[in-house]
């Protein structure tokens, strides 16, 4: 998580509520700010994953992601396509060079994170402050989150895989959409446009998130965000618009449960035969504050249903638990913390453990980071406690996101029936607005 230096900010309540010393994780693309009166945005965390194409800047000497995406007619007889398929994710600086941007949108959004009536100046002021301190950690996972590169690499494997599997919408093409890092929502918008869709020639697009298990922090918050680059760019037209829909939630799908379930088998593999069933599972997953469970966020029951799935895959081979990192700030969090679980557990003599970050679908600071360097690398016994791989470009998981990508489309639906539904205590009149727009009248309930 971005640690927030307490000393930015004249009040000393707000210090408090981002005292550094309480984060599980203080490099993190992830912001977690809490005030008492916040009723909607939860901290957001970002989590997904080789390029298809590296352009190399040679100024900086960083490389950059880029999967260029050829134009497109809406014209093709006989086909439903061509298909936008549109990755959903938060995004990360892709080099060092990119921090301070990251760092500077994400500070100046008040639904992330609510500064006040200072915002525009506290903002850009704890983006300066902080950028150095967070450029060393990325530095330290290789100069970059590498979510652009799984992401792009991923979305363009899966459109692949689309074209043989569903010629009739085909052909698909891949799109990235990131909120606080290049590309963001409104740059792939205006390429969609650019490339043939919209402007009067209508055209399909899907929104397909890359958080398995929805929160109104993560899915929720890339979907308001596209709701209002839509209504911005295309709300005034009358007719040729993109239709949307939305892959909203996939927690216990077939594919995703495999494909963890193998990372799992290869990786107690590793342990002499004698220990292997005696090494516990211990699933990682972002915590949430405890007043956004409360609030009604399905996320806590959606995350509880993949680890079930995946002990069911494993004919529950091994003890497990379901442990949350990266908490902040002195309110009560969702637990128990992935860190303290680690530590009680060697008190106790237990020190076979294999890390499984079960929301995530591939590596970024969080995997590199918090849980490879602090928690693994700090435990005391780093050929024991072990981390699973990411899933980034398994092609078992690439199938998956084809198989999922698949059957929404063979499904006609604008999305699942549980993200027409608000949280019980959702305050947002933006979500209300979103979940009208991409669920439509008949499936938005309680809004």
């Amino acid at each position: 998580m971005l640690a927030i230096d307490p000393s930015c900010f004249p009040s000393s309540d707000l210090a408090e509520q981002l005292d550094p010393s309480r984060s599980a994780f203080a490099g993190s693309s992830t912001i977690s700010v809490l005030p008492a009166t916040r009723q909607h945005v939860a901290p957001t965390f970002c989590w997904t994953a080789l390029e298809k194409s590296v352009a190399y800047d040679q100024k900086h000497q960083f490389p950059r992601f880029a999967t260029p995406v050829p134009p497109v007619t809406q014209n093709a007889v006989g086909s439903k396509g061509p298909t936008a398929m549109v990755f959903l994710n938060m995004g990360g600086p892709s080099h060092t060079d990119e921090v301070h941007s990251f760092l500077s949108r994400l500070f100046a959004d008040a639904d992330l994170i609510p500064l006040g009536p200072l915002q525009n100046y506290l903002g850009p002021f704890i983006a300066k402050r902080r950028t150095p301190k967070i450029q060393k950690q990325y530095a330290e996972i290789g100069g970059g989150s590498p979510i652009r590169k799984w992401s792009e690499y991923q979305s363009a494997e899966m459109c692949k895989l689309l074209d043989k599997m569903s010629p009739e919408t085909a052909p698909h093409k891949p799109y990235v959409a990131f909120r606080y890092a290049d590309p963001l929502t409104e740059e792939m918008y205006n390429r969609l446009l650019a490339d043939g869709f919209g402007n009067g020639k209508g055209g399909r697009a899907v929104a397909f998130t890359q958080y398995p298990q929805y929160s109104c922090s993560t899915t929720g918050s890339s979907i308001n965000e596209l709701w209002k680059w839509r209504q911005r760019l295309e709300g005034k037209a009358t007719s040729g618009t993109i239709q949307w829909s939305v892959i909203d939630r996939w927690p216990a799908h077939p594919g995703l449960v495999e494909t963890f379930a193998k990372n799992i088998e290869e990786k107690l593999a590793e342990y002499p035969e004698e220990r292997r069933k005696q090494a516990m599972l211990m699933f990682s997953a972002h915590s949430l504050p405890m007043t956004v469970v409360n609030r009604g966020d399905p996320y806590p029951a959606e995350v509880a249903a993949t680890v079930y799935a995946v002990m069911q895959r494993l004919n529950f081979s091994n003890p497990y638990r379901l442990c949350w990192q990266s908490q902040v700030g002195p309110q009560p969090w969702l637990g128990p913390q992935t860190s303290t679980s680690v530590e009680e557990y060697v008190k106790k003599g237990q020190t076979d453990m294999v890390l499984i970050p079960i929301a995530f679908t591939s590596d970024h600071i969080e995997t590199l980071y918090e849980l490879d360097k602090e928690i693994i690398g700090e435990s005391g016994h780093p050929d024991t406690i072990k981390r699973v791989e990411s899933l980034n470009g398994n092609p078992t998981f690439i199938k998956a996101l084809a198989d999922l990508a698949k059957s929404h489309l063979d499904s006609g639906v604008s999305c699942s029936l549980q993200m027409g539904l608000r949280c019980p205590g959702c305050k947002s009149e933006r979500c209300a607005e979103s979940k009208k727009f991409f669920a439509g009248p008949e499936k938005a309930f309680a809004v």
